[in-house]
């Protein structure tokens, strides 16, 4: 069946189709320096995609665009960025709710242009009408997919935008395309040699910096601006609050992070086996250190691409630990993003992390189809993850933390059911915990005193269609939580809270007090299937003694 979000878009978009025509209304235009863009509207929501904010020479950082002097059109979304391997599986596992949020509901325009290096362009959604005085406050979405997939004009910032009308708290959202991949973050000596490691990072702090400079032009507030993502793109968010000695030099006042947080990663010259082996898939493989990076800039695109997709993927045996990835370079992350939170490396500002119940289920589903006994677990789970960990150093974290048995394994509270393959649900609890529930954690552990803090954890779970998914077996799935803030839904109530006030919390919209988080109580939100009592305050101490070994360990063994 189809969700019920996605019947009401559908619905609307064919009634617009058969009601009789409407006056022409003048289109919205804004005037940036000496241009002016005419945008597109639905009557509730005026829309301006596309916008060019930079370029990206390859594997360089971004560059800024000059003054605008043309007058252009702001009616379709530009291309994305080139996108590793094929996008079925993997962009559903990163947002499985694309197919109800996909933008062509609402505004029939999602871009039909194929994937292109020159594809560093934004996208502002305004609540219809605004003019240059309102200072309303800014959403800005970066969104998810590994750092391997993923575009701006998968979501629909009218969404957001209509909701916020309706609770009389106004917002304008932002999206923007970023370099994932390879193309944005590649890694290496070279690499780390000519800084330009994370580029991709770099292009969304060009971005953030544009709407710095414009968003005053659309009626937005330079002043009250909230970065917001989920899985890579909370990252990615996480990440910004801890560059630069955790100065956000103005750019941003809160953060809003779904399934992600600072991960433990390590230097980015970890990364040069998989340079290596871009290398040797493409002609520069004859070509002597360290020119091979000046080879990949010069060559065909369809040859750099065709050696990128054979790149391990995050539907992989490889799984979360990814290829291409944010890593340390001494630039944009002076060390491990633990450590620099530790150091007291981040912006003081206040912030929402939370996860889903069912992190890993998703990411486990091939790996699992090779790793089946207990010895074949441990084996992989030490080179894959703590490469050069002892006995000593691993102690119980396999035979007591995540032994082996399904019960205690993720999708969590479903006993012995979705046992198989036999390691399926210990690897999914695993991986999850490492990636995305642990960091988490300690995250908040270590900014609560310091900032307003709040923390989620979701779930419900995840169904799409008659597909697989409602069989239970990847229960609150990464990305499940979706479609609560873009369905919208509870969420999207409390996201639009925050972005205006920097807290949550708001009257009138029938939802219960979230509480700040604090080590003692450990109170966050939680979100359940129930319809008499969907949301909860729960404690945060589920599995604690595994997580502390797991951060231990990545504190450790980077990846």
């Amino acid at each position: 069946m189809l969700t019920y979000s996605f019947i009401v878009l559908a619905t609307v978009y064919a009634a617009a189709i058969v009601a009789a025509p409407a006056p022409a209304a003048k289109p919205p235009s804004v005037r940036l320096d000496s241009g002016t863009f005419t945008g597109v509207s639905d009557g509730v929501s005026d829309a301006f995609l596309g916008i060019k904010f930079a370029d990206a020479p390859r594997f360089s950082l971004p560059v800024p665009v000059g003054p605008y002097i043309d007058e252009e059109d702001a009616v379709d979304f530009g291309p994305a960025c080139p996108q590793q391997g094929s996008t079925d599986v993997r962009s559903m596992v990163d947002d499985p709710a694309a197919g109800v949020l996909v933008s062509e509901w609402r505004y029939p325009i999602r871009a039909k242009l194929p994937p292109s290096e020159d594809c560093l362009n934004l996208n502002v959604w305004v609540p219809a009408g605004t003019n240059s005085t309102a200072r309303l406050p800014v959403a800005v979405w970066i969104f998810g997919g590994g750092f391997e997939t993923g575009s701006a004009d998968t979501y629909d910032g009218g969404v957001i935008v209509k909701r916020s009308i309706e609770l009389d708290e106004p917002v304008i959202y932002v999206s923007m395309n970023y370099r994932v991949s390879a193309f944005g973050f590649i890694a290496g000596e070279e690499v780390k040699a000519e800084g330009v490691g994370n580029i991709g990072l770099e292009d969304q702090r060009v971005a953030f910096k544009w709407i710095q400079k414009y968003i005053t032009d659309f009626g937005g507030d330079p002043e009250r601006v909230t970065i917001w993502g989920e899985s890579a793109g909370a990252i990615s968010v996480a990440l910004h609050m801890l560059t630069n000695g955790g100065d956000p030099e103005g750019l941003f006042h809160g953060a809003f992070m779904q399934s992600g947080a600072p991960i433990p990663v390590g230097d980015i010259a970890k990364g040069q086996s998989e340079y290596d082996q871009l290398v040797q898939n493409t002609p520069c493989a004859d070509i002597a250190s360290p020119k091979t990076l000046e080879c990949l800039r010069t060559l065909p695109f369809d040859v750099l691409k065709q050696a990128v997709d054979k790149s391990p993927g995050i539907i992989s045996k490889q799984s979360l630990r990814l290829a291409w990835l944010p890593r340390v370079d001494g630039r944009f992350l002076t060390d491990t993003p633990q450590n620099l939170v530790l150091q007291g490396s981040v912006a003081r500002i206040p912030h929402v992390s939370g996860n889903v119940n069912d992190e890993g289920t998703l990411f486990s589903i091939i790996n699992s189809l090779t790793v089946w006994t207990d010895r074949g677990f441990q084996s992989y789970m030490r080179s894959n993850y703590v490469d050069g960990a002892t006995d000593d150093d691993i102690g119980d974290l396999f035979d007591t933390l995540y032994p082996n048995d399904p019960s205690q394994g993720s999708p969590f509270d479903t006993g012995t059911n979705y046992s198989l393959p036999p390691q399926y649900k210990r690897l999914a609890a695993i991986q999850g915990d490492l990636v995305f529930q642990a960091p988490r954690r300690f995250f908040v552990e270590h900014t609560f005193d310091k900032q307003p803090t709040w923390s989620f954890l979701s779930k419900r779970t995840l169904t799409i269609g008659d597909s697989a998914f409602e069989l239970g077996r990847f229960g609150a799935a990464h990305g499940s939580d979706l479609g609560n803030v873009y369905g919208p839904g509870d969420m999207t109530s409390y996201l639009i809270h925050f972005v205006n006030r920097g807290d949550p919390n708001g009257a009138g919209d029938g939802l219960i007090e979230w509480p700040t988080y604090d080590n003692q109580t450990r109170q966050q939100l939680t979100f359940v299937d129930d319809i008499d009592t969907p949301l909860n305050i729960t404690r945060d101490d589920y599995r604690v003694d595994g997580f502390s070994k797991l951060t231990e360990l990545s504190l450790r063994f980077p990846l």
